[in-house]
């Protein structure tokens, strides 16, 4: 196989470009992300853990859920995602509480998405546990047993430990996903949430790398 001078030459001149392409995308510790001091541990076994610091009670959380949505649709298979409600304020703490109790009964999946809907679109009054063991009956969840399974020893557990864990983080706003234990990483320091997954993606390939090694 021969080439023509010109077809060689823009061949040549194509190349760097294409692989400048393939390169992953670089980003920087304390820009992009931010390191977690000292690491925490994880409980995602040999998996990538991802968690969504979150509240229900942040508009911003919900603006962010499809973006969250569409990105579980297409995770690296080496990851895991799951949701730790963060409790700053009195409204974030019911929330939480709230999420948990869902999370115990084997419908906070479900109901994820809608609650934010509930909330922010419909903006239904769900002011007290009551209000919200109502809401959730729709799941075919009884409000008595949501209501005393917000008490219960292992919501109070899960409550407690996320309580710890988001100061662990040193979480100071919503959303904010955590990666492996040891990075942190915002709208902000990703420069937009459109981009929060480019930099979550990167540092999942970074600890997936170093696993191997």
């Amino acid at each position: 196989m021969s080439f023509r001078p010109i077809a060689l030459l823009a061949l040549l001149l194509a190349a760097p470009l294409a692989f400048a392409q393939a390169l992953p995308a670089k980003y920087e510790a304390g820009k992009q992300y931010l390191l977690i001091d000292p690491p925490q541990p994880t409980a995602s076994g040999n998996k990538v853990e991802v968690i969504e610091v979150f509240s229900y009670g942040c508009i911003h959380c919900a603006h962010f859920q499809p973006t969250v949505d569409e990105w579980r649709k297409k995770m690296p298979a080496g990851a895991s995602f799951s949701y730790m409600p963060a409790f700053f304020q009195p409204t974030f703490a019911l929330f939480g509480r709230a999420y948990y109790t869902a999370e115990v009964l084997g419908v906070a999946e479900k109901a994820h998405a809608d609650l934010f809907k509930a909330i922010f679109v419909e903006q239904k009054p769900l002011h007290s546990m009551e209000d919200i063991a109502q809401w959730y009956t729709q799941y075919g969840v009884k409000a008595d047993d949501f209501i005393k399974t917000a008490t219960s020893f292992a919501v109070e557990t899960k409550v407690n430990r996320a309580n710890q864990m988001v100061k662990n983080y040193n979480v100071d706003g919503t959303p904010t996903i955590v990666v492996a234990g040891k990075y942190r990483v915002t709208g902000a320091s990703a420069e937009g949430y459109d981009k929060v997954f480019d930099v979550v993606n990167f540092l999942i390939a970074k600890e997936a790398a170093q696993a191997k090694k």
